[in-house]
């Protein structure tokens, strides 16, 4: 965050000094903008690129860097008012309408204002992520024989045999294929397994981007409601039942954004329902390296107990490492193997081999499980940091399950909060928060907030994000924040 904040604020000084040259004429040298500034290179090439990509500046390998020409005057607005008809004919047969809602999403991507503590974020704080490990893999991926060639379009066979092997039970590397990161695996499963207008069943709450990918794929979420055991499997099995569905998606591991796992007990159950249903269950296995220290041994991924086919398995490396580094995998058995291959390479025909040659670097090298085990007592410091916090200083938000996985905290609000007014005003207090209405596909049963502890610098800026929190609830519910908070 502080890298991110000196560039915007270096290129916002040079943005007011242009006028100071004229069109064409050169800007200081680089190394005199970091002594000028007291800012590292690195900023200063970021701050040049930013005001590069405006237009503000034009950049001359080994000359420096200069203003811009004058812009000419822009092309008067056309007139786009006809696609509104052509966009809504388009869909006027559909039986599910396939409009784009990426709002649920955009929360976790979007980067705050600086200054603004990032309690929605869905990747983990670039202190966190191994930027040293992952230079150094694909400074020596792009050393590889062949490496900017054009890769088997199932992937490289050596990271598909890494992530068999870490799947587990009898799958195989021909039976995985290597995406490019878990959002594009799962949208690549529900375009296989369902057609337009059919419903799927996912967990109640679940993550919005899978309710993205299923509504603009023309497809029918109905829920089914989870506990700290996971999925229910008698209300998983009604509704197979009522509505006919021939998939269920679902994270049986630190589910998002309960943090449920799903219990032994109902693993079994799981299988054979969907099994007698003659559907599929898509298994977003998203953070399984994102265990805290105090897990304990975790289970088997679903796909691991499963000889018949029911379960495509998606799992990535992204969580772990950085939002940029998207590599995953798609497992699955049978004739739907085929069909996901099929799917994947008509929309991205492969993912670029630099990338997968750089996994492959990476998790071969002894900074792969050193990362691993510091990321498990980060998280398991930051969630008991947050945790204590919450219950010193916000008692009225109810936690009812601390999991022992994944990156976030999942809240219940009092009845009667109006989320939207509560992100509004934490976020004019300088906390971003995640409301919880999407992450429900019909009317959820309260008002839920989901904090992330993973996105931030650490302790002392997860205890000013909860503090800034307690300023916006005492703004939204004085009352009940009045009574209920500690003296």
């Amino acid at each position: 965050m502080q890298e991110r904040s000196s560039v915007t604020e270096l290129a916002e000084r040079l943005r007011q000094e242009l006028d100071r040259y004229s069109p064409g004429g050169k800007l200081p040298s680089s190394r005199a903008l970091v002594d000028r500034f007291r800012v590292s290179p690195v900023t200063v090439s970021r701050a040049l690129a930013q005001l590069a990509a405006e237009g503000l500046v034009v950049t001359r390998p080994g000359a420096g860097a200069f203003r811009a020409q004058a812009r000419t005057t822009a092309a008067a607005a056309g007139d786009t008012s006809w696609q509104e008809v052509a966009l809504s004919a388009d869909g006027a047969a559909d039986v599910v309408p396939r409009s784009v809602d990426a709002s649920g999403v955009l929360v976790s991507l979007a980067a705050p204002a600086p200054g603004v503590v990032e309690f929605n974020g869905g990747y983990l704080h670039p202190t966190l992520q191994p930027e040293r490990a992952m230079s150094a893999a694909l400074a020596r991926a792009g050393r590889r024989p062949g490496a900017w060639g054009r890769p088997p379009t199932e992937g490289l066979p050596e990271l598909r045999e890494w992530f068999a092997r870490n799947i587990g039970g009898a799958v195989t590397a021909a039976e995985v294929l290597i995406t490019a990161g878990g959002q594009s695996a799962l949208t690549t499963a529900l375009r296989a397994l369902a057609p337009p207008g059919a419903p799927v069943l996912v967990e109640s709450p679940t993550y919005p981007g899978m309710l993205a990918i299923a509504r603009s794929a023309g497809l029918r979420p109905v829920p089914v409601p989870v506990d700290p055991d996971g999925v229910k499997p008698a209300l998983l099995a009604d509704a197979f039942r009522a509505t006919g569905a021939r998939v269920f998606v679902c994270q049986p591991l630190f589910q998002n954004p309960t943090g449920a796992v799903l219990a032994p007990e109902r693993r079994g159950e799981v299988l054979r329902i969907a099994r007698e249903a003659g559907a599929f269950v898509v298994e977003d296995d998203f953070v399984r390296r994102l265990v805290h220290e105090d897990a304990g041994p975790l289970p088997r991924p679903l796909a691991a107990d499963d000889p018949d086919g029911v379960v495509v398995h998606v799992s990535s490396l992204t969580k772990a490492t950085s939002p940029s580094f998207r590599v995953s995998a798609l497992a699955a058995r049978g004739p739907v193997l085929e069909r996901l291959r099929a799917i994947q390479i008509v929309d991205t025909f492969f993912v670029p081999r630099p990338l997968q040659e750089a996994a492959l670097e990476l998790v071969g090298s002894p900074a792969w499980p050193r990362h691993l085990r510091t990321i498990s007592a980060q998280l398991k410091t930051r969630r008991d940091t947050m945790t204590t916090a919450l219950r010193m200083d916000l008692p009225e938000l109810a936690l009812p399950h601390i999991p022992s996985g994944g990156y976030h905290l999942w809240l219940r609000l009092p009845d009667g909060t109006d989320e939207t007014a509560l992100t509004a005003a934490a976020l004019r207090a300088g906390v971003a928060i995640t409301p919880g209405r999407p992450y429900f596909s019909a009317e959820p049963p309260a008002g839920h907030l989901r904090l992330s502890f993973a996105a931030v610098a650490g302790a002392g800026e997860i205890a000013e994000g909860v503090r800034r929190l307690r300023t916006a609830c005492d703004e939204v519910l004085p009352a009940k924040s009045a009574r209920l908070r500690p003296p």
